[in-house]
């Protein structure tokens, strides 16, 4: 293969069972970098882009971006969801459902609910399904801790706080004492 005077090939390994192969700062010139700084688009116009385009055309100023209020959609208030939570809690045969204000008592939440499943694997189903319905409902954030044991499962939905007990674990740690005070069981008691 024939040597060109001033090329990079001298730098290049010898490619002598290969023609057809040539260092590619030997095919592109400056000439060539500056056609390909103009490419066509999917529509088919040519757009310029790299430091020419930036020259050759003022920046547009970036569309204002939405506030979080309109883009984040509006999340259910606390007693909405607890009153819901309640009905489906209810509806799965959860025992000794309590359903106890917070608000004013604590700035963590709004409400919280104290619930018991008859197993562990009640407890886990009945966890899932709250979760899945609060989800369903707009809850931001819904967080579940506890389920891989299933022996007390806590569900943390901003305003909304569940747990959900096996009962003799409920009995040991008491909340609704610590919490409730005088506030009645909503729902189905423990038979």
């Amino acid at each position: 293969m024939a040597q060109r005077s001033g090329s990079n090939e001298s730098a290049l390994p010898s490619r002598r069972g290969w023609p057809h192969v040539i260092a590619l700062t030997s095919i592109m010139s400056a000439k060539d970098k500056a056609l390909s700084a103009s490419r066509p688009t999917r529509t088919g116009k040519a757009t310029e882009t790299g430091p020419a385009a930036a020259k050759a055309s003022p920046a547009k100023p970036a569309p204002a971006k939405q506030t979080k209020a309109a883009a984040q959609p509006k999340s259910p208030d606390a007693f909405e969801l607890a009153t819901m939570v309640v009905q489906q809690l209810d509806d799965d045969k959860a025992e000794n459902i309590l359903n106890i204000p917070l608000a004013g008592k604590s700035p963590m939440a709004d409400a919280m609910i104290v619930a018991s499943g008859r197993s562990a694997r009640h407890v886990s189903a009945l966890a899932d399904h709250v979760s899945q319905k609060l989800k369903e409902a707009g809850a931001p954030k819904v967080r579940v801790e506890g389920l891989p044991n299933a022996d007390w499962v806590l569900i943390d939905a901003g305003d909304l706080i569940v747990h959900i007990f096996r009962p003799e674990v409920r009995e040991f740690y008491n909340l609704e004492r610590i919490w409730a005070g005088d506030t009645p069981t909503t729902a189905r008691a423990a038979t």
